[in-house]
């Protein structure tokens, strides 16, 4: 089940950010968002500064359920 979740809360594809993972839907890598986190933003600022990020991708993707 869990797989499935992230499955629609992510994608790859090699002709999209250089096959980077990215937020299904989106441009922005998934790695953006660990970066962030690392450098002491929050889920909040990451959200606001990646408007086509949605709440439910990061909630799957960090397990919070939310």
């Amino acid at each position: 089940m869990k797989k499935v979740k992230l499955n629609m809360a992510i994608e790859r594809n090699p002709n999209k950010v250089s096959g980077e993972w990215v937020f299904r839907g989106t441009r922005v890598p998934v790695s953006a968002f660990f970066e962030n986190i690392k450098d002491g933003a929050s889920m909040e600022e990451f959200l606001e500064w990646f408007p086509g990020v949605k709440r439910e991708q990061l909630s799957v993707l960090t397990d919070t359920g939310h």
